[in-house]
């Protein structure tokens, strides 16, 4: 089965050339294809200019970036394939400087202790074994004593006591940084989901708000009709 060519009436996207930038669409593509075929330069300068005005229409957010129409001059080359010759007012890119790889970042492969204190802990208790003041040295460790326990019950969920705390401090300072043993650190509890506590307060108060209304059905506007009915036929004859 042989293959023929598709008549010009037949224009489909797999047929054509690949859009460069698809955020300026195909009709942007083909006027700098057109620009680039003009025999004088002067020409190509004028028509530039309005191409690149029409390319910062279709993109009004380039306008909160900073230089915005060096960033147009640039796409302009780009789209070209780097091959529009115009009077640029920025220095020509090259494709070099466009697809420049990033270099790796290194993944910090460091040793972490207690994993569920995290290394922030380690580089406090680090800082707090340099302070000679005694009393600015004692608040520093304490307050180190605090956020243990804060990040302990996050990853715990449950109550811990302060002797743990201070004997992890103790080991991580490697007995270095201490507290009194009779010392009441921070309370910190476990605190659930704020979204799940506001559901629950409001199924409570539906809950009271139904009980309200089943409770006050008896004494309704019913009841008082039929009431005012009683006493109007108690009354004997009506004159």
């Amino acid at each position: 089965m042989a293959f023929t060519t598709l008549p010009a009436e037949f224009d489909y996207n797999s047929t054509r050339n690949k859009l460069i930038l698809s955020e300026y669409g195909r009709n942007v593509q083909n006027m700098v294809k057109y620009i680039c075929n003009l025999p004088s330069k002067e020409e190509r300068n004028r028509y530039a200019q309005v191409v690149i005005d029409l390319m910062g229409f279709l993109n009004p957010h380039l306008r909160d970036v900073a230089d915005f129409k060096h960033k147009l001059w640039d796409h302009l080359h780009i789209i070209s394939d780097y091959k529009i010759d115009v009077d640029s007012p920025y220095p020509k890119p090259t494709p070099e400087s466009i697809h420049i790889k990033p270099q790796p970042l290194n993944y910090p492969n460091q040793r972490i202790r207690a994993k569920h204190y995290g290394k922030t802990i380690e580089l406090m208790i680090e800082r707090a074994k340099a302070i000679e003041e005694p009393e600015r040295k004692r608040h520093m460790v304490q307050s180190i004593a605090n956020f243990m326990k804060m990040a302990y019950v996050q990853w715990n969920k449950d109550s811990v006591s302060d002797e743990i705390i201070l004997n992890d401090l103790a080991s991580m300072s490697r007995g270095e940084l201490k507290l009194d043993d009779n010392i009441n650190l921070n309370k910190v509890e476990y605190r659930t989901n704020p979204i799940n506590n506001q559901n629950a307060r409001g199924k409570s108060n539906n809950q009271n708000n139904r009980g309200r209304s089943n409770n006050n059905s008896g004494g309704g506007p019913r009841n008082n009709n039929q009431n005012n009915r009683n006493r109007n036929n108690s009354g004997g004859r009506k004159y």
